[in-house]
């Protein structure tokens, strides 16, 4: 066995020009994303990069000192932050003489061990084979194992070159036919759920930002909420009564991250397609974190790039309010007694809940719609109906009638008035005839 890890991140120089993100902070995600895999970090650094080497990407000098280091500790991997070139990545194995993992293989090795559902593991399956056909390493005899991951980091066929690239092509093809599949029946749950009808609110956001702690919270669910990048890769769906009585789904997304594998981003759309359905999108950012504002950049990219529409309904939520001073808490909480557009959190500790809460009712309601109905008192079953599919905000019983006051959104007026034809009417009418 090796003896962990080094984690290099390669940290490209700019004329004049300050990266939105700090080297400390990439080679810090950059660890992270190494212990997601289970591996410990021996050595970790940055590396300055002037001008990429088209054979080794790092100049001569820093390949031979990272070859010393390598000598001496004989790590079990090597992960360079940034993407590689097959012939880059083959040089530099043969420099170090030790494996060689780039940012995209790192993720995919992740995703590949966290998949939980037969979905998520045919998305990875496919990202993976997608990103792997365009190499000349590594077999994909890997691919039979029961084991999570997907063999970077050894195992059977690691001594071959070439990829059955006719094989693969024939695996992408059916896996894409088998996702083909789940989207269908993802539509026909989103229909499904249209005719409940509740409207669905996407939490989204950077990864390990605390989207799922949120999601239990909310919830009361036990989505598996962890301190670990990528803790969440498959999309968890639970109902959710707002303090008004209007009832949503919430949908608890895949974390996104700076410099996502464009397979990964293609692979998982099926599940993203939730995010794309979504009445309103719930963005976590983590309030603590020094690059929250770059986070925030890098979530909107990838919402762009999955067709998100701009005038999409959007909340942005400032969360694990409870690591800041206790001045800056105090003062984004103020901000919710303000009214101001972010709504500040802590999933962990409660704070700014109801805040939020009364936030998704207000996005999920402003264009929603007054009614008065009259039903008879001995109609139970139209009583039912309504309580389960509109929001009753007054009732008032009177001579053998009920008197309800509803607000539905405006695309359900048709279904209350194909079920309630004639009994329906616009305004209070029930205050107004107090």
């Amino acid at each position: 066995m090796g003896n962990g890890a080094f984690v290099i991140h390669v940290e490209p120089k700019t004329r004049g020009d300050k990266s939105a993100r700090d080297a400390q902070e990439r080679l810090a995600e950059a660890i992270g994303l190494t212990a997601a895999i289970g591996m410990k970090v021996a050595e970790a650094l940055i590396a300055p990069l002037t001008r990429p080497v088209p054979a080794t990407l790092l100049g001569s000098g820093k390949v031979a000192e990272i070859a010393d280091l390598a000598g001496l500790h004989k790590p079990e991997v090597i992960i360079v932050n940034a993407q590689l070139s097959p012939v880059q990545q083959r040089n530099l194995e043969k420099a170090w003489d030790a494996k060689v993992l780039d940012r995209t293989a790192l993720i995919l090795e992740i995703f590949g061990q966290r998949a939980a559902t037969r979905e998520g593991r045919l998305q990875v399956e496919l990202a993976h084979l997608t990103w792997q056909r365009s190499r000349l390493v590594r077999s994909w005899t890997h691919l039979e194992r029961q084991r999570g991951g997907f063999g970077f980091l050894g195992g059977p066929g690691e001594t071959q070159i070439e990829s059955d690239r006719r094989q693969i092509g024939e695996r992408i093809v059916k896996i894409k036919k088998e996702l083909e599949g789940v989207g269908r029946t993802r539509a026909l749950g989103r229909q499904a759920r249209k005719k409940v009808p509740f409207p669905v609110i996407a939490l989204v956001g950077y990864t390990n930002a605390g989207k799922s702690t949120l999601f239990n919270r909310l919830t009361d669910a036990a989505v598996v909420a962890k301190d670990q990048l990528f803790a969440t890769l498959d999309p968890t769906m639970r109902g959710l009564k707002l303090p008004e009585g209007t009832r949503v789904i919430l949908s608890d997304t895949v974390g996104f991250i700076a410099d996502l594998p464009t397979e990964l981003v293609a692979a998982f759309r099926a599940t993203l397609e939730e995010v794309l359905a979504a009445d309103l999108i719930a963005h976590v950012r983590d309030a603590a974190h020094d690059e929250s504002e770059a986070q925030k950049g890098d979530v909107l990219k990838v919402l762009s790039e999955l067709g998100v529409p701009e005038d999409r309904p959007l909340v942005e939520i400032l969360n694990k309010v409870d690591l800041l001073p206790d001045e800056a808490r105090a003062g984004l909480l103020d901000g919710n007694r303000a009214g101001k557009s972010a709504v500040a959190v802590s999933a962990l500790t409660g704070a700014g809940i109801a805040t939020l809460l009364a936030r998704f009712e207000s996005e999920m309601t402003h264009d929603n719609i007054d009614l008065s109905l009259t039903l008879d008192a001995s109609d139970g079953a139209a009583l039912a109906w309504i309580y389960r599919n509109a929001q009753v905000r007054e009732r008032r019983d009177r001579a053998g009638k009920i008197l309800l006051r509803l607000t539905i959104h405006p695309q359900n007026v048709g279904r209350i008035e194909n079920r309630f034809p004639g009994k329906m009417k616009l305004d209070q009418k029930i205050a107004a005839g107090r």
